[in-house]
């Protein structure tokens, strides 16, 4: 067998797992995607991070630069479709990094031959409608079509820009620090598991993608210099992004189960599948650590908003056990590892 760089094998296949967001994911672009790229200025924070966008020195601001691609399925799913979730994605990844104020998204459609023209001014006017929720703008893109057979359906890749008078990276915690989310969990993993499978579960189960960025500007407002870190729990969920959390910013976080908010068909479905709720994906929601002094005065800044209105204080930072995630169910400690592969692929 040939050998690769990084002494890994060079006849290694890629696999879902690779694009699942959890461990398996940040291997695969710190070893191969991201080696050899240079971060530029000395303070200026890029891919080597591996944070949620860039943060380039301009004057005495920041520009802040993220990029995605969606490639979804179904493309329409209940509470969204692709073409809110690349906005919204977007956008979230920039207010993760403490730019609430959008200067201008990219978006690069790829889309395959036979594609309903139908669909895709469905897809436009989504992006529209929430491009307008976030206060936000497409200032350029690009489209290609590829022929049938060749992708299934469409991919969305958008970038976006904006500037922070500070940056807030998801590597600042301390010991003492309280973990805060800003709403329930696993809605959008389980809505779209639900819409692909047609398990048709009761209740009112629909995906949580929506922007963001207003409701991060209130907890900004609130917190300032006390809210130290943020990531939103996409791909991988709570889990995936909590342990990357606490492993950059080498503290043990430790997660009280009856404090985190999930509905109960939520939890029905997870249970019913047999899935750990913390793996599951969101697109609509942040983590956000905060400065115990603090904590409540964001919590209550959160609370005000209306998609803020189920957020909570979840956990606590600790000293110990750097780099984990347990989770305190009331009876006991367990560790919460973070998932191999995504339970359902093309989540996001």
């Amino acid at each position: 067998m040939t050998r690769g760089p990084f002494g890994r094998p060079g006849d290694e296949r890629i696999t879902l797992k690779h694009g699942a967001g959890g461990r398996a994911m940040r291997a695969l672009i710190e070893e191969t995607l991201a080696a050899g790229f240079l971060d530029g200025k000395a303070d200026d924070l890029g891919l080597a991070a591996l944070d949620d966008g860039a943060a380039l020195r301009i004057g005495d601001r920041w520009l802040i630069v993220t990029t995605d691609s969606h490639v979804i399925h179904p493309v329409f799913f209940p509470g969204g479709d692709i073409g809110r979730l690349a906005i919204a994605g977007t956008v979230n990844d920039l207010a993760m990094m403490g730019a609430t104020e959008v200067m201008g998204l990219t978006s690069a459609l790829v889309i395959e031959e036979g594609f309903l023209q139908a669909d895709l001014r469905r897809i436009q006017l989504s992006m529209q409608d929430t491009c307008r929720e976030a206060g936000a703008t497409v200032v350029t893109g690009d489209t290609k079509v590829m022929g049938r057979g060749e992708l299934d359906g469409i991919i969305i890749n958008t970038t976006g820009v904006a500037t922070a008078q500070t940056v807030v990276t998801d590597a600042g915690l301390s010991p003492g620090d309280r973990i805060l989310v800003t709403g329930t969990i696993g809605d959008h993993g389980i809505a779209l598991m639900a819409a692909r499978r047609g398990l048709g579960l009761e209740g009112d189960l629909r995906s949580d993608v929506a922007p963001i960025n207003d409701l991060v500007r209130r907890a900004l407002s609130a917190g300032g210099d006390a809210i130290v870190a943020m990531k939103d729990p996409t791909r991988g969920g709570l889990a995936s992004a909590l342990t990357e959390m606490a492993e950059k910013s080498k503290v043990g976080i430790v997660i009280e189960e009856s404090a985190v908010p999930i509905t109960p068909v939520v939890r029905s479905a997870a249970e019913m599948l047999g899935l750990e709720l913390f793996h599951i994906a969101n697109e609509g929601k942040a983590v956000i650590g905060v400065r115990p002094e603090a904590a409540d005065t964001v919590l209550k800044a959160l609370r005000s908003h209306p998609l803020g209105a189920n957020a909570a204080l979840i956990g606590t930072c600790i000293e110990e056990h750097t780099g984990r995630l347990i989770l305190d169910t009331g009876f006991g400690r367990r560790l919460v590892t973070e998932p191999e592969g995504e339970p359902l692929p093309r989540i996001c």
